[in-house]
């Protein structure tokens, strides 16, 4: 019996020290982070931003690989088919968690992907016309049930982050409003500039300039209180309770089967990168929060996600492209 307990140790103790070894040799090569939308998006401008932080730290070259198409699957199935070593990784956003609920793809993101870290969150904010004619949530919610279905909203496309929160707001407060999809948010964002869309539920940093220059007219933010930029806009859970959004986020994933040592090592070092002095004041700058969430209580926050937005598609019957 003692000899046994002898063997079992010492297992432990190579398992141990082998695990040290992997993670204190990686990266043994250049890391490819895959972002798997067009070049210029805040996905690739955080991305690289993190990127160039690693490559500090790590002493090898980060490079960014932008693999479009299949609104976030084929950027995600060339990561799921690259080596679990650490070495290729998946930068997505929050919305990750509805591809495979709106489309056939080749991968399934609770089996074939790991949650690494959470470098950063951000807020949404919903914004109107300048030529429409309400200045405030109340009044929105007001003509949308007196006129139902004449408003409508502009969204980035079907499934797309523009396009399930204003559903789920659409749900919660029983009102019909028209939604008009778009090819992005950008030419989204376009159309209600030119006063073809009433309403956009769009990110922060995609609308504070316009909300600044006074081109749109700010009405919600979500999150449970109102947001520092945007000190004069009150938060939709102040209106309906129970509504304040969790903060979208930027999530890095790798293949499943990545050693968890060589996880950990990913996860400390982008939490290291993203909550330093220089990067913190560069993502302040674009209206991101740093995060830095991880391992366990990152998958916590993947999975909550997924019922959430699973539930509102079911429910509502919403459909990919």
């Amino acid at each position: 019996m003692i000899h046994r307990c002898n063997r079992l140790l010492l297992g432990l103790l190579f398992w141990v020290l082998s695990a040290v070894a992997f993670s204190a040799d990686f990266p043994s090569r250049p890391v490819r982070i895959v972002v798997p939308f067009t070049a210029g998006g805040t996905l690739d401008v955080t991305a690289r931003v993190i990127a160039a932080k690693l490559h500090d730290l790590w002493g090898q070259s980060v490079v960014v690989d932008n693999r479009v198409g299949g609104n976030g699957a084929i950027g995600a199935d060339n990561v799921v088919r690259s080596p679990a070593d650490g070495h290729t990784l998946l930068y997505n956003g929050s919305l990750i968690v509805v591809t495979q609920q709106l489309q056939k793809t080749t991968f399934d993101i609770a089996k074939d992907l790991l949650p690494v870290v959470q470098p950063v969150v951000y807020w949404h904010v919903l914004s109107v016309s300048a030529k429409l004619p309400v200045n405030s949530f109340a009044e929105l919610v007001e003509l949308a049930k007196k006129q139902p279905g004449k408003l409508n909203y502009g969204s980035g496309g079907l499934g797309s982050s523009l396009h399930l929160y204003m559903e789920r707001l659409k749900s919660n407060l029983k009102i019909d409003i028209a939604h008009i999809p778009y090819k992005g948010s950008a030419p989204a964002t376009q159309a209600l500039l030119a006063g073809e869309v009433d309403i956009v539920f769009d990110t922060t940093s995609a609308m504070l300039p316009l909300i600044k220059a006074g081109k749109v007219k700010p009405l919600v933010v979500t999150g449970e209180k109102r947001l520092e930029v945007l000190s004069t806009v009150p938060t939709l859970s102040s209106f309906i309770p129970g509504m304040a959004e969790e903060p979208g986020w930027h999530g890095i994933f790798a293949p499943a089967g990545t050693p968890k040592a060589v996880i950990d090592k990913i996860a400390t070092d982008v939490r290291s990168a993203v909550l330093s002095a220089e990067l913190s004041s560069k993502f302040k700058d674009m209206e991101f929060l740093p995060s830095g969430l991880s391992n366990e209580a990152f998958a916590d926050v993947v999975k909550k996600d997924f019922d959430k937005w699973s539930k509102l598609i079911r429910e509502n019957n919403i459909r990919g492209e």
